[in-house]
């Protein structure tokens, strides 16, 4: 394998299930554009963290996520559990149905324009967080580049898993938001914010490091990639009806004017519930709590 030569991890079944037919036009837009480079498709929920372990691992000039903000976050976590995770940068063509972390980075949404950038010689370092959880008894940890969070958020994000993938943009995420929203109880939680101990009722907090979520919102709306934080947005008890009056502000960025949200940024962050609760990252459900968060400062070099 030469050291000039990039890996693409394709993920089929992103976008709907539409990557799979854009990848040969895909593919002849990232020969035209001069990249060298070997492909693979991913085959289930892990293989590109697998795949992308490997590639950084086996010296690849750098990689290329071709899918959503779920391929995105695995290839990212590849990279970054490698022994080369320094030395190899992150190409995206966004092929998802929400790309988020796309628009907090500025890489076009257009797959035809995005693959003209994986050839310039530009470098973006960020920030990337890490979150610890809960699953089947075992304590795991992960990495985030966009967002991460517990409650309500994890919630929705289980139901959209559970949706037809037959559209893109924030219809999923508000199908789930609705499925959810009355069965949904909010949760006494502990929560624990540089040191600083506290207990809430909360619907959800969310830990970002991008702005946007969910297929659009501003969830962190002044989130920074670079800043060597994390901004924890905390939504306490609001009711339901209350929820769905405050969604447009959430559209808009102005949510966190609203009396019942509160943002701080932190480099570190836990929280604890004598409740279950569910834990996701970067759209990703993971497992439970009790959780932790931390940032990683300058930790992932982007192609944009």
């Amino acid at each position: 394998m030469s050291l000039l030569r990039a890996k693409v991890i394709v993920n089929p079944v992103a976008g709907a299930n539409s990557t799979y037919r854009k990848w040969p036009r895909i593919g002849r837009l990232l020969k035209r554009a001069g990249l060298s480079f070997d492909y693979a498709y991913t085959e289930g929920v892990g293989h590109a963290i697998e795949l992308a372990r490997a590639a950084a691992s086996d010296g690849y000039r750098y990689l290329v996520a071709v899918g959503g903000d779920g391929t995105v976050h695995e290839v990212a976590n590849g990279i970054l559990s490698s022994p080369n995770a320094a030395t190899t940068p992150l190409g995206i063509v966004s092929t998802g149905t929400g790309s988020d972390f796309i628009r907090s980075v500025g890489i076009p949404r257009d797959y035809s324009r995005a693959c003209s950038f994986l050839t310039s010689s530009r470098r973006l370092l960020i920030d990337v967080g890490v979150v610890e959880y809960r699953k089947r008894g075992e304590t795991l940890r992960r990495f985030f580049v966009n967002a991460a969070g517990v409650g309500f958020d994890a919630a929705v994000v289980a139901a959209t898993e559970r949706l037809p993938k037959y559209f893109g943009g924030t219809i999923p995420y508000l199908g789930g938001l609705m499925r959810t929203l009355f069965g949904y109880r909010n949760k006494p939680v502990s929560l624990n914010i540089e040191g600083k101990v506290e207990p809430d009722r909360v619907l959800s907090v969310v830990v970002a490091n991008g702005c946007y979520f969910g297929g659009g919102m501003r969830m962190a709306p002044r989130a920074e990639l670079g800043d060597k934080l994390l901004d924890v947005v905390v939504v306490g008890d609001i009711g339901k009806f209350e929820l769905l009056k405050a969604l447009p502000m959430v559209y808009q960025g102005t949510h966190l004017s609203h009396p019942k949200v509160r943002m701080e940024r932190a480099t570190r962050v836990s929280i604890e519930s004598a409740e279950p609760f569910l834990v996701h990252a970067d759209g990703e459900l993971l497992g439970e709590g009790p959780v932790s968060f931390t940032i990683v400062p300058a930790a992932l070099s982007l192609v944009a």
